[in-house]
C-alpha cells in the first residue's frame, strides 16, 4: 500500500525536475546562440540612430521596438547580454579562484590562520557587496574590467566558505589520514586530495555566481557607475529606459530586465540538478 501511495508523487517530482532541467537547458541554449550569432550575422549597427523611428513598439520589423533615438532594441539587447555574460563568466571565475585558495588554505591549515582568515571573511561579509563593489568601481574609470574587480572582490567570500567546510571535511577521510601517515606534506596533501575534492562544489558555486554577477553589473550600470553609457548592457539598457517607462512606453524596460530573468531562472534550474546529483541522499530525499 505504501508503494502505490508514495511511487507516483515520486514519478511526478521526477518528471517535473526532468521538465525543468531540459527548459533551463533549452533557454541556456537558445540565449547562448543569440549572444554568438545574431551580432555577426545581423551585421547591423547596434549604435544606428533613426530618430524617425523612436520609441516605436514591438513589430516585425522591430521585434522588441525602439528606444528614445530609434536604435533597435532586439539589437541593443543582443549586445547588452553579451556584455552582461562575460562579465558575469569571468567575475565568477576570478571570484571562484580566490575563494578557493583562501578557503583550501584555511581549512588544510587549520589552527590560528585558520582563525584569521576566517575572522576576515566575516568581517568583509559584514559591509554590504554593492557598497563594497562602488567603492571599488570609483577607484577606476567607468569600464568592463573594473566591473569585473569589483564583482570579483565583493562575491569570493561564500565560495571561501563553502570550500573550508568541504576541506574541513575531507581532512577527517581515511585516505588523508593514510596519506599523512605515509609521511606526505600538508602541501601535498592539499594539491593531492583536499583541493580535488572541493572543485565540485567550487564549480558549482561559479555557475550559481554568475547571474549574481550579472545583476551587481546591472546594478552598478543602473547607479551611473558601471559600464559608459555609449555601452550597451542590461543595466545601461534599463537605465536610460526610465524616462520612456514613466512616459507610458513599457518595451524599453521590459525586455532588457526579461533577459536578466531569464538567465537567472535557466541557470538556477540547470545548477540545481547539477546539485543533486554531486549529493545523491539529498536527491532520494526528495523523490520520497
Amino acid at each position: 500500500m505504501a508503494e502505490q501511495v508514495w511511487r507516483p508523487q515520486g514519478r511526478t517530482r521526477r518528471s517535473t525536475r526532468t521538465l525543468r532541467v531540459r527548459t533551463s537547458a533549452t533557454v541556456m541554449a537558445v540565449i547562448v546562440l543569440a549572444v554568438l550569432l545574431v551580432p555577426p550575422l545581423a551585421q547591423l549597427d547596434q549604435q544606428a540612430v533613426d530618430l524617425a523611428a523612436k520609441l516605436r513598439p514591438p513589430s516585425w520589423e522591430h521585434p522588441f521596438g525602439t528606444d528614445d533615438v530609434g536604435r533597435d532594441l532586439l539589437l541593443r539587447c543582443v549586445y547588452g547580454l553579451r556584455v552582461s555574460l562575460f562579465v558575469g563568466l569571468v567575475a565568477a571565475l576570478a571570484a571562484t579562484v580566490i575563494g578557493t585558495a583562501v578557503g583550501a588554505a584555511a581549512g588544510a591549515l587549520g589552527g590560528r590562520t585558520d582563525r584569521m582568515v576566517m575572522r576576515a571573511v566575516d568581517t568583509l561579509s559584514s559591509v554590504p557587496h554593492l557598497l563594497l563593489g562602488i567603492f571599488v568601481v570609483a577607484v577606476f574609470r567607468p569600464g568592463v574590467w573594473p566591473v569585473v574587480a569589483s564583482v570579483a572582490v565583493t562575491h569570493w567570500l561564500s565560495t571561501a566558505r563553502i570550500v573550508r567546510a568541504e576541506v574541513m571535511s575531507l581532512r577527517g577521510r581515511a585516505y588523508v589520514d593514510a596519506a599523512v601517515s605515509g609521511g606526505a606534506s600538508r602541501w601535498r596533501v592539499a594539491v593531492r586530495h583536499l583541493v580535488p575534492g572541493v572543485l565540485p562544489q567550487a564549480c558549482l558555486a561559479a555557475v550559481l555566481m554568475i547571474p549574481h554577477a550579472m545583476w551587481h553589473e546591472s546594478a552598478l550600470s543602473f547607479l551611473g557607475l558601471g559600464l559608459p553609457a555609449h555601452q550597451a548592457s542590461l543595466g545601461n539598457l534599463v537605465q536610460t529606459a526610465r524616462g520612456s517607462l514613466l512616459a507610458g512606453h513599457w518595451w524599453p524596460t521590459l525586455f532588457p530586465g526579461l533577459l536578466l530573468i531569464l538567465p537567472t531562472l535557466a541557470i538556477a534550474g540547470l545548477a540545481g540538478a547539477w546539485r543533486d546529483r554531486l549529493n545523491p541522499r539529498r536527491r532520494s530525499e526528495l523523490t520520497l
